[in-house]
Parts: C-alpha cells; structure tokens; sequence
C-alpha cells in the first residue's frame, strides 16, 4: 500500500452509496491524506425537481467550505457550471473552480498531490494543480449515459488520458478503447466489500420487516434503477411466474417502471448500505437484467460480486464483464432464458445465501484491488523520479 501522500479525489458525491470510488478511497485514507472533490456531473442538467434540489444543494454545500468527514479525508464541494459544452461555461469553471481548489489544498497543507480522478470533467482543472501524478481511473463509458454532452465528454476524457501518467480501466472493453490514448493503461477489474456482504449467509443477520416473506421463492435485485435495467424483461418474468416475488430495491431514475397493475413486484425505493446483506438473505435468487448497449458493455457491475459474496445464486445478461466470472454466475438473455435458469436453479434447491459460495470471493477484494492500484502507483512515481533524474544529467 503506498504511504505519506497527499491525494486529491475528483469523484461523486460523498454521501452517496458506497460505489467504487468510495471503495477505494476510503482504503488509501488508511495511509494517505485525501482531499475528496464531490461530483461537477457529467449530465447537463434539466429543469426536473430532482435537478433543482441537487443544484440547491451543491450551492449550500459550497457555502460550507472543505469539511472533515473521516480520518485523514476532507470533502471538498465545487460550484461549476456544469454544461460541459459551453466554452464560456468550462472556462470559467477552470478560473474559479480552480481557484477555490487551490485555496482547499493551501488550507490543507498539501503539497506535491497525486491526482486521482474518476471524472473526466476535471481535465480542465487538472492542468492548473502541481500534481506529481495524475491518474484517470475509468470504470463507465461516460460519453454513453443519457443526457451528456458527447461530444464534450469525450474531448475532455481525451485531454485528461493524454495529460495522465497512469490510466486504470475496470473492463476489458474500456482497456482496449482507452489504451489508445494512453500506452500506460491497466485493467483491474471491480472488487467487493467481502466481510460485509457475507453477512447474509450468518443466523444472526435479520431480513428487513419491509421485505415480503413467503414460502413461495423471492428474486431480487438491488441497484440504481436507471434505463440500462430491463424493466420490461422483469414484467415479462413477474406476469409468468404470478407467485413470486420480485423485489427491487433502489432509487428509480427510469422511466415509470411498467410494474403497477402486478402485485408480486415490490419497489422498495432506495436503502442504506449496511441494510442489503439483510435483503440478501431474504433473496433465493438475485438478477442482473442489463439491457445491450455501448454503455452496459464496457460496464463492470458492482452489484454482481456483491450478490456473489452474500452467497447469492444469480441470473445476469451475459455482458463481457459478467462472463469474465465464468461459472458462478448463470447466463441469460431473453425472458426465456431466465425462466429457464431460474427454474432450473430453484428445482434443484440451489436458493438464498451459501457461506461455501461466499467464500469464493475472498480473492475478489477491494484490498486486492487496492494493492494492485498502490503498484501501478508506485511503478508510476518511480519511472517519473528516472526520468527526471535523467533528464538533469543530459543538461
């Protein structure tokens, strides 16, 4: 693990769900200094209320400064103007938000930081921090999301790609689109948070009351339930098999979901982390119902190992990330075929959480993959000290 440095984290928000982010930051705090920047957006915001109240809320959370939140974190909150495509708008976000930035890392006492962004919207106020190293570490086909600005995503992905000094994708299929602009590009695919989804699998683990009990089997899903989740392929399960139970837990971003005249699909709406192992427990089968798109196939879905360490049988689309877990996970892509593999799983009493199957995820990790990151960092850092010192002697 690397030690002693100063890390400035261009991520999501800080009091969102735990993704991959949080995951990984919150690992190299144990040894580092970390200044977390909240999300500038990639989407170009719209005049819905969920977009009014997040914009209310950047503005007051910018109004409070750079705050401790952990041990060795600090979050700090831009105020950008995030329409990625206005020359007016990122110029000026370069100016102030860079400016502000610079103020947090003063007040901070960094100096030298690397760099570690998930967002290639920071590539314009990347280029005015002195960082030592910068590192884009990619884990979505950004441009691909639903209300971007395409064409300014990927310009400013190729900017920051070209400034960096190390590129980590998550999938196989950003490490081929992404190595082009970066010959320093390294794959290490999503990890998981062991311990804690293994919980399902202990007796002393409750079901949450909210959670439909029955002796009929229960499929589950949990995740944000945007437009890459093929709500229709769930209906088409729930109107064959009318004695499940379908749960799906999640903040719902799609549109209305096609699911109100069935009474076996629960919307459980969004809930915490630490609650999931024990909706988990209460799944004899979780699914993973992606629909086919350039988004979903450079995608590495969290979800999936988490379902995997809770012990869980599952059912996913076959994107390529999904395939890389070979035999644990049951293949499907039509409604056919996931009737089928469900079936096939419950007949045979494959159902709910199985320490044995958990434990196959020890080497799946989130320390794993931190330590893989800490030696691309370290391999990094000491190729700049070479060339550096090299570059002294030829003057």
């Amino acid at each position: 693990m690397i030690q002693g440095h100063d890390i400035i984290c261009f991520c999501n928000d800080w009091a969102g769900d735990p993704l991959s982010k949080k995951q990984i930051v919150t690992r190299l705090a144990k040894h580092n200094r970390i200044l977390w920047v909240n999300s500038t957006g990639n989407r170009n915001p719209t005049a819905s209320s969920h977009d009014f109240q997040r914009a209310w809320k950047k503005l007051k959370e910018f109004g409070h400064g750079c705050r401790q939140v952990a041990e060795n974190i600090h979050v700090f909150s831009p105020l950008v103007i995030p329409f990625h495509g206005s020359r007016a708008a990122r110029a000026f976000n370069q100016r102030f938000y860079a400016a502000c930035l610079r103020r947090a890392c003063r007040k901070l006492h960094f100096r030298d930081p690397i760099v570690l962004t998930f967002v290639p919207s920071s590539a314009d106020v990347i280029e005015s921090l002195d960082a030592k190293l910068v590192i884009y570490y990619c884990v979505d086909e950004y441009s691909q999301f639903s209300g971007t600005n395409k064409e300014a995503i990927l310009s400013m992905e190729r900017k920051l790609m070209e400034r960096s000094g190390l590129v980590i994708v998550s999938a196989d299929r950003l490490l081929e689109s992404k190595r082009e602009y970066n010959a320093n590009t390294f794959l290490i695919t999503h990890g998981v948070d062991v311990e804690h989804f293994r919980k399902a699998c202990l007796a002393n683990t409750e079901i949450p009351a909210d959670c439909p009990r029955s002796d009929t089997p229960v499929i589950g899903f949990f995740g944000l339930i945007e437009d890459w989740v093929d709500l229709r392929l769930i209906r088409e399960l729930a109107v064959a098999r009318p004695t499940w139970s379908f749960v799906l837990i999640g903040e719902v971003r799609a549109d209305a979901p096609p699911f109100a005249d069935l009474l076996n699909v629960h919307l459980l709406g969004r809930r915490t982390y630490g609650s999931l192992p024990g909706y988990c427990k209460a799944f004899d089968v979780a699914i993973l119902p992606f629909t086919w798109n350039e988004l979903t196939l450079a995608a590495n879905p969290l979800k999936l190992r988490e379902y995997l360490a809770a012990g869980l049988p599952v059912v996913a689309t076959p994107l390529p990330e999904v395939r890389r877990l070979g035999k644990l996970v049951n293949l499907a892509s039509t409604p056919a075929e996931y009737l089928e593999a469900l079936d096939g799983l419950l007949a045979s009493g494959r159902r709910g959480p199985r320490l044995a199957d958990s434990l196959r995820m020890d080497a799946e990790s989130w320390d794993c993959k931190v330590e893989q990151l800490s030696q691309h960092i370290e391999e990094s850092l000491a190729g700049e000290v070479t060339q550096q010192t090299l570059a002294m002697v030829s003057t």
